[in-house]
């Protein structure tokens, strides 16, 4: 029987990623996303919860994922499940569950400065293509 062992998160950068370098050319990125999930309780109130989930991606990936990966922006991660075990200093056995991303996609950063100036811009457009329509066309130069 084959198994599987998939996740995908949709959800929000916590907190610039770190880019390490354990070992020469070999590079890894970690990142924290929080995913919110809203329900209605029992009492048929608007509920929120905030979960977070550490993410790792390695080598070119994790290059990139180190420039674009900055706090508060949205992401959606394709990976798998990994867990790491460990004995402590006091031999006590640790581990941890993490999220190896194969995939992450970046959604778009809004910049409200740029947003004004897209805007404007856009409006501009729109009047000078109405002022455009408005003038008649003359029969002569309609194609078909």
């Amino acid at each position: 029987m084959n198994q599987l062992n998939s996740i995908i998160l949709e959800g929000n950068v916590v907190r610039d990623a770190v880019l390490l370098e354990p070992s020469e050319g070999f590079k890894v990125c970690k990142l924290c996303i929080a995913v919110n999930r809203f329900y209605k309780n029992k009492n048929d109130q608007a509920s929120e919860e905030v979960s977070f989930f550490d993410v790792e991606c390695f080598g070119k990936s994790a290059e990139y994922c180190q420039k674009k990966a900055i706090k508060g922006r949205g992401v959606r991660v394709v990976g798998r499940l990994k867990q790491d075990s460990w004995k402590d200093n006091s031999g006590k056995s640790q581990s941890r569950v993490f999220v190896v991303a194969e995939h992450i996609e970046y959604k778009p950063v809004a910049n409200k400065q740029d947003s004004s100036s897209e805007k404007a811009e856009k409006e501009k457009e729109s009047v000078v293509y109405k002022e455009a329509e408005k003038e008649p066309v003359p029969v002569e130069e309609t194609v078909f």
